[in-house]
């Protein structure tokens, strides 16, 4: 049987489509097709209505035709206004899309106000118990301090080194620290290369002279077994040039000591308690002093370097403060480490482990466990912790010494916390030290961040005859947080990267990231000295910081596809770039990467000092 088509006639076109079929086989079924046989032509027409506008629709099969006329006024409207009725409809779920983004924007853009100003009403509350007006005639507590050019707080490092820095440039300096006896700290114990030079430019070095510190020549990795030595690249220097280690206490003591023997350096204990602050400037503190009394003292210009508890960093700052694990420390005695005069980092699970000598006769072991919740000391949880899970890990050669050190009992723990800079610039104040930045103490960087901030704060205010103009002061020192950035970013974002990179995780990205930096640190030569000179503040670039971490990254990948490429190995190898970019971008964005990489486009940094 020939093929049936449906046949369309009209006053304007000719169209032949292929009939339905349920409608082919009721024409074939029909008794009038079924009684002949002859080519005749049979009409069945249910309803003619005679205009020439109209179509008819014929069937042929063979010599058989059924000639079938149907109106068709609807279907031409149909088809007529089918095109306005599809870009209505387009336009309507278009229209639907936009209000739907546009409301969801808007709902959270009102909860974010929300959020914001609740935010900024708590720490309103939480600033005026710390910042109050220095015009408030109802407070009648004593004043004095005039002639003072610098109100120092806090005499730790930071405070005690900016003290005897600025002393030594003629500025009459006030420093008011909390407690003036010999602090007893288990971090702050490990001083860079870079840090010792620092101290050479600040006329500091005596500090670490009578105070049975060690030199420090680099460091030894151990993973599994396995162990590599990492020396310091010192070649270029002076021989007394190499890292230091020591009591905590003892360092900040000779650099109290010292700054209190310039005449124009007043040492005093006391509590800060709040800023004084009048028309948005901060003229001087308050604070109780030994005896309990309530004084106040005034200077153009406060800085604040009360340490990582600080309560006065809110109103000068937006701190954001993140604890990733603790240190739990104990002092080894009469311990013969593998490598003499090296620190010692033990690639452990979950954590690493250091040890590093801090006199000629102890050893300092830090324990990392990561989260806020740890073992108790009390109860007996942490020794057994230290015995069971970290002491068979701990290489052989010290191990007896690290388990007689926790049955001696002397278990002491300590917060690590880490704080991007994002200052808040105020007339007449600024940060520094811990209350101002903060990194992970793996790398032992912090000591080294804040004497290289000193020294370029003193560089500023060389030029300056006073400070009492504290507008065009808080102006021109915004150039200070850009020129500190090449030393504190590339520590800081090395310090963030090696801790995660070093801790294990359950990942298999993770785990080839961890074997790869240990092997390529083995390599040595360019690739063990380049990122020792990164962790030694020798070489704070940092590009090459990010050149070396995507390198180790590359590194882990190449051992993944040699000799033969696997799917699974390729996997892994794109999952171990996503992990290296997933942990160094987000802390250098924290740092910012325009004054991170591109200082010279920061117009503060261009800002001659103000003109007395």
């Amino acid at each position: 049987m020939q093929s049936l088509f449906a046949t369309t006639t009209s006053t304007n076109s000719f169209y032949k489509t292929p009939l339905s079929p349920p409608l082919t086989t009721a024409l074939l079924s029909s008794p009038h097709n079924n009684k002949t046989k002859s080519t005749t032509a049979i009409s069945c027409i249910s309803r003619r209505r005679r205009r020439r506008s109209r179509p008819s629709i014929f069937v042929a099969s063979g010599s058989h035709c059924l000639n079938l006329e149907i109106t068709t006024n609807n279907n031409n409207y149909n088809k007529k206004m089918s095109p306005f009725l599809d870009q209505y409809i387009v336009a309507t779920l278009f229209a639907s899309l936009f209000g739907f983004i546009f409301i969801f924007v808007l709902r959270r853009n009102i909860n974010n106000n929300k959020k914001l100003k609740k935010d900024a009403e708590d720490n309103n509350k939480i600033q005026s118990n710390i910042v109050q007006s220095s015009i408030n005639t109802g407070d009648s507590s004593p004043e004095i301090g005039s002639g003072v050019d610098v109100i120092v707080v806090g005499a730790g490092v930071a405070g005690a080194a900016l003290a005897h820095t600025l002393g030594k440039e003629g500025r009459r300096v006030h420093v008011i620290e909390r407690d003036l006896t010999e602090p007893d700290r288990i971090v702050g114990e490990l001083l860079q290369p870079g840090g010792y030079l620092k101290l050479l430019e600040l006329g500091l070095e005596d500090c670490v002279e009578g105070i049975d510190a060690q030199r420090v020549l680099g460091y030894a990795l151990f993973k599994d077994g396995k162990n590599t030595r990492l020396s310091y690249p010192l070649e270029k220097f002076h021989s007394d040039v190499a890292g230091r280690s020591f009591h905590n206490g003892r360092f900040i003591q000779r650099m109290r000591d010292k700054a209190a023997t310039l005449p124009n350096v007043r040492l005093e204990q006391g509590t800060v308690t709040s800023l004084l602050e009048e028309n948005g400037t901060i003229k001087g503190v308050q604070y109780k002093t030994k005896d309990g009394q309530e004084l106040r003292t005034y200077a153009p210009l406060t800085i604040v370097c009360d340490g990582c508890f600080s309560n006065l960093r809110r109103s000068l700052c937006k701190p954001k403060v993140e604890v990733p694990s603790s240190f739990v420390g104990l002092v080894l005695e009469n311990c013969q480490l593998p490598f003499e005069n090296h620190g010692h980092v033990i690639l452990a699970d979950p954590s690493p482990i250091l040890f590093y000598p801090i006199s000629s006769t102890e050893v300092r072991c830090l324990v990392d466990v990561p989260g806020q919740k740890l073992p108790s000391v009390a109860s007996g949880e942490m020794a057994n912790h230290l015995k069971n899970i970290v002491a068979p890990q701990v290489p052989p050669e010290i191990r007896d010494s690290f388990i007689a050190a926790v049955d001696k009992g002397n278990i002491r723990t300590m917060p690590n916390r880490s704080m991007p800079a994002d200052p808040q610039p105020t007339p007449g104040a600024l940060l520094m030290g811990d209350a101002f930045n903060m990194r992970h103490p793996l790398t032992g960087g912090g000591m080294t961040v804040a004497l290289s901030d000193i020294v370029v704060l003193r560089d500023l205010l060389k030029p300056l005859g006073d400070f009492h103009d504290a507008a065009c002061l808080s102006k021109y020192l915004e150039s200070f947080y850009t020129l500190r950035k090449p030393v504190a970013s590339t520590i800081n974002t090395l310090a963030g990267a090696l801790y995660r990179v070093f801790s294990s995780s359950p990942d298999q990205a993770r785990k080839e990231m961890r074997q790869a930096c240990f092997d390529y640190l083995s390599l040595g030569g360019v690739f063990s000295n380049g990122p020792v000179s990164l962790l030694s503040g020798l070489n704070p670039r940092p590009l090459s910081l990010v050149l070396h971490f995507f390198a180790v990254a590359i590194y882990g990948v190449g051992r993944l596809l040699l000799p033969f490429p696997s799917p699974k190995r390729m996997w892994v190898g794109a999952r171990l770039i996503s992990s290296a970019s997933g942990i160094i971008f987000p802390i250098i964005k924290a740092e910012g990467v325009r004054q991170m990489f591109f200082p010279a486009t920061v117009p503060a940094i261009y800002r001659a000092p103000p003109v007395d």
